[in-house]
């Protein structure tokens, strides 16, 4: 099951919220009944919060269990161990190195036999001349993201920026929750942890967390799915009928396709939350604005980007060593393990490596320090070149397929022709895209609230609040009609 589904939009999500606010409404005529009586009635504050958290709890798990049953087991399993070595570094502080390094492991060990162990038998067969037997082990559906954040739950417990959880069930709401659950964003525990039971929804949040949702439905849906159509055309094209013009036309496509596709995302998964009374951090801030590599990885994937930063980058060191090698090193384990965190292919371990160059060399110059507006304009072209490059590398699937594109982008077989399946529609989608991966919406959008606010009529205040939901309302109508009738909606994230 996933957010653009029917299933999902129609039966769902309507009855999370009935069971969720069941309680308050009932709750509420009781009190106006008592009220009526004349009688006081008092709320069990706790209970009404266990009711809450069990509802979107039961929700989560038939969530993640829909399309995989076998494998909400696996999630159970390592909720349960982490939960017990939490409680261990917490009581037992003298060893709590030892029972972190434990919780390490496991996690570790657990992503590694689902997501890198075939990987692993393969390449020693290849580079030892074995023949190891490979069985083929399936990969959970959000297995990195859900483990990271129960990693980030035992090490701010460990380190004491976040208080343990004692309640198991608690636990298992924060790890499992079914908004973020399969493509992140990475909650990272200390963020969430009194709100897991000291949360206040609010009709402020409800009706932002909506706009929000909405948001993210129509870029999954609307751009990422039908820009989609257009990468694989070219990704899956032979390579001997590419020319100059189609290959950049399907490199500028994934280049959109991932942007909307995950950020979409995002912003359903951070819409929900808020709902819910959650307040998810953002995940991206317009990535295809930056003027550096630096500022791309500061506004692409936040969520994973400070995640290394904060529980390896400054563990192992970070910038506070004593030589630059020191410090290369310590980047370059980084973005090893964010290369391979993305998958079990090569693919991945040079994507990660060619950032870290990038990175390394931007560093070195002081190239993304510069700032005047020549080294603004050069800067934001190349790292609009370099970040594309990087995606055909993220989307071939092997390195043999990523080099013989990028031969191709760059003059191989020639300028080519523009491929006979483009059509007006896909230009037009192409160039909405471009368009919506900048903030001019949210200008937009600011510029009419601020005339709204400082308008002194109150009539044309509800005016603009009228057309705002009306507008959105339109939009998830015609979204939820192209939900209906497609029967491709990938999420690119799913398989990480």
């Amino acid at each position: 099951m996933v957010f653009s589904e029917a299933l999902f939009l129609v039966i769902f999500l309507p009855a999370v919220f009935i069971f969720y606010f069941l309680f308050e409404v009932a709750y509420k005529c009781k009190k106006l009944f008592y009220k009526l009586l004349k009688r006081e009635i008092i709320l069990e504050r706790q209970a009404h919060r266990t009711y809450k958290n069990s509802v979107l709890l039961i929700s989560s798990l038939i969530f993640y269990a829909w399309g995989e049953p076998k494998f909400v087991l696996v999630m159970i399993g390592s909720i349960i161990i982490n939960y017990f070595f939490g409680l261990m570094v917490d009581k037992h502080r003298e060893k709590a190195k030892i029972y972190f390094f434990l919780s390490m492991l496991s996690n570790v060990g657990i992503l590694f036999v689902f997501k890198y162990l075939n990987f692993t038998v393969e390449n020693l067969n290849y580079f030892c001349g074995q023949s190891f037997v490979i069985r083929k082990i399936a990969l959970p559906i959000g297995i990195s993201f859900f483990t990271f954040q129960i990693m980030s739950y035992i090490a701010d417990v460990y380190n004491k920026t976040a208080p343990v959880q004692k309640n198991l069930f608690s636990l298992a709401l924060y790890i499992s929750m079914f908004a973020q659950l399969v493509a992140g964003p990475i909650v990272r525990y200390q963020t969430i942890a009194h709100e897991i039971n000291e949360r206040n929804e609010n009709i402020d949040d409800f009706s932002n967390g909506t706009v929000r949702f909405i948001e993210g439905l129509t870029k999954k849906v609307i751009i990422a799915d039908h820009i989609a159509l257009i990468a694989d055309s070219a990704f899956q094209c032979s390579t001997t009928e590419l020319g100059v013009i189609s290959a950049w036309i399907g490199a500028l496509a994934y280049t959109l396709q991932i942007y909307f596709d995950f950020s979409g995302y995002s912003d359903m998964a951070i819409g929900l939350g808020r709902i819910f009374g959650f307040h998810f951090l953002e995940n991206f801030n317009y990535p295809y604005i930056s003027k550096s590599i630096t500022e791309f990885w500061r506004r692409w994937h936040i969520s994973l980007s400070t995640w290394f930063r904060d529980y390896v980058y400054f563990p192992i060191g970070g910038s506070r060593v004593n030589s630059k090698v020191r410090h290369l090193f310590n980047l370059g384990v980084v973005w090893l393990l964010t290369g391979i965190w993305h998958g079990a292919n090569w693919t991945f371990v040079v994507w990660g490596l060619y950032y870290y160059i990038l990175l390394v060399i931007e560093k070195l110059t002081g190239l993304d320090k510069k700032n005047s507006k020549l080294a603004n304009i050069l800067g934001h072209v190349y790292t609009i070149y370099f970040f594309m490059i990087s995606w055909v590398i993220f989307r071939a699937d092997n390195i043999n397929h990523a080099i013989e594109y990028l031969k191709i982008m760059h003059g191989k077989n020639g300028l080519g022709e523009i491929p006979e399946s483009m059509s007006v529609i896909s230009y037009l989608l192409l160039l909405v895209g471009v368009i919506f991966s900048t903030p001019v919406l949210d200008l937009l959008m600011s510029k009419i609230q601020m005339q709204a606010e400082n308008n002194v009529l109150i009539f044309k205040n509800k005016f603009y609040s009228v057309l705002y939901a009306s507008a959105f309302i339109i939009i998830f109508v015609l979204v939820f009609l192209f939900v209906s009738t497609s029967s491709y909606s990938p999420f690119i994230y799913f398989n990480f």
